[in-house]
């Protein structure tokens, strides 16, 4: 489990729209919540994730990985 810091979300609608586009782009999201995600993602999909994050204005880094499930 890859554990990301997400800037700009402040609200459920950033929570949902975040989730979005993390499933999109080839994520399996455990958790999101604002400011944070925790998400399951091969070493190709994970860097498209967070473009696609940053484009849509949640730039996001990883924040290490976790052995949780």
């Amino acid at each position: 489990m890859t554990e990301l810091k997400i800037d700009g979300m402040s609200c459920d609608h950033c929570v949902k729209r975040v989730r979005g586009v993390l499933e999109k782009h080839g994520a399996e999201v455990a958790d999101v919540r604002v400011g944070s995600a925790r998400v399951r993602a091969s070493e190709q999909a994970l860097p498209a994730a967070l473009a696609a994050l940053a484009k849509a204005g949640y730039p996001a880094s990883t924040s290490g990985s976790s052995s949780a499930p």
